[in-house]
């Protein structure tokens, strides 16, 4: 169970990096300053940094075998599942202004790029995933450290 918990980690890391990536790439740290991204910069960031940490620190118990470490990797992942639901309510009514915008761009032509939340880019199937996924890492990881399944 060790080992499927690692495999659902590192493909829900690979989706929040993605997701990391476009948010950069579209502005979000920038647009902290003129208020258009609903995303705080220390609420990615330490998202992200957590998630990372954890990661880590499952590794070394996967070669270690130590169930504190397991135990380290759990409560790692609480705030790190904090802090991913705030960032998914912020994100739900930018997805759904996605809808209102696509509509009246339609009505009155191209809109203005500068305005929009870099999160608007966020793939929809990306988001989903990288939710889904975490979730069953978090439930991996706890029955491990749990014991459950052995190691």
């Amino acid at each position: 169970m060790d080992v499927a918990a690692l495999i659902t980690w590192v493909i829900t890391a690979l989706g929040g990096f993605y997701m990391l990536g476009i948010w950069i790439q579209r502005g979000g740290i920038r647009r902290q300053q003129t208020g258009t991204s609903r995303l705080p910069a220390p609420v990615v960031f330490g998202h992200f940094a957590l998630a990372a940490i954890g990661l880590v620190v499952w590794i070394i118990y996967i070669m270690a075998d130590r169930s504190a470490l397991a135990w380290t990797s759990f409560v790692l992942l609480l705030p790190v599942a904090l802090l991913g639901f705030v960032m998914l309510a912020r994100w739900i009514p930018v997805h759904r202004d996605r809808a209102t915008a696509g509509a009246a761009a339609a009505a009155t032509g191209p809109g203005d790029e500068g305005s929009v939340p870099a999160e608007r880019h966020f793939p929809v199937p990306v988001v989903l995933a990288h939710g889904l996924l975490a979730v069953a890492t978090l439930v991996l990881v706890l029955l491990t450290a749990l014991g459950v399944g052995g190691s």
